[in-house]
C-alpha cells in the first residue's frame, strides 16, 4: 500500500515539476534544431520521459532548472547522435519554425549553426547563456569555475562575431 502512495506522490511531484517548466523544456527541445517538428514533439516527449525516470536522482544541490537542463541536453545530444547515424531520405526541407520575437529568422538560424558548430561544451555555455541563466548556474551545470565560464562564454561570443560577420 505505501508504494501506491508513494507512487502518487511522485506522479504528483512530477506534474508539478512539467507544469512550472513545460515552456522552458519545449525550448530546450527546440534548441536542438531537428528537422521536422514532430521530432520537436518526440525529443520533448523523451526529455519528459528521462526526467520521469531520473527524478529520484535530483538531490537539490542545484536549481530544479540546472537540473532540467543537465537531463535535457543529455537527452537532446543522444537523440541527435542516433539521428546522425540513421541514413537521410532524399526529402524537401521544411519551411523553419518562425518566431515573432526574433525579428531577423534567417540571421537567427545562422547564428544557432554557427553556435551549435562551437565545441561542444563551448555551445553549451552558449546555449545556458541564451536561456537565461547565471554564470554560476552555469558553472555547476558545467561543472567549470564562474571564471572559467566567463573567459569562455567571451571566446566563444568573440569566435561567433567573427564568423558572423566573415559570411555575412
Amino acid at each position: 500500500m505505501q508504494e501506491v502512495i508513494d507512487n502518487k506522490e511522485r506522479e504528483k511531484a512530477f506534474r508539478e515539476l512539467v507544469a512550472r517548466n513545460k515552456d522552458y523544456i519545449f525550448n530546450l527541445c527546440k534548441g536542438y534544431r531537428f528537422s521536422a517538428s514532430w521530432e520537436i514533439e518526440d525529443a520533448f516527449q523523451e526529455v519528459l520521459c528521462t526526467l520521469w525516470r531520473d527524478m529520484d536522482q535530483f538531490e537539490g544541490r542545484s536549481s530544479e532548472r540546472t537540473w532540467i537542463f543537465r537531463v535535457a541536453k543529455n537527452t537532446l545530444l543522444q537523440l541527435k547522435r542516433k539521428e546522425s547515424n540513421l541514413p537521410q531520405p532524399d526529402m524537401p526541407t521544411p519551411a523553419p519554425y518562425y518566431d515573432e520575437r526574433v525579428p531577423d529568422m534567417e540571421n537567427y538560424h545562422y547564428l544557432m549553426q554557427l553556435v551549435n558548430n562551437l565545441p561542444r561544451l563551448d555551445s553549451q555555455i552558449v546555449h545556458a547563456h541564451i536561456e537565461g541563466f547565471s554564470y554560476k548556474e552555469i558553472a555547476q551545470m558545467t561543472q567549470l569555475t564562474v571564471p572559467a565560464v566567463a573567459m569562455r562564454l567571451a571566446r566563444a561570443k568573440e569566435r561567433l562575431r567573427r564568423q558572423y560577420e566573415k559570411t555575412k
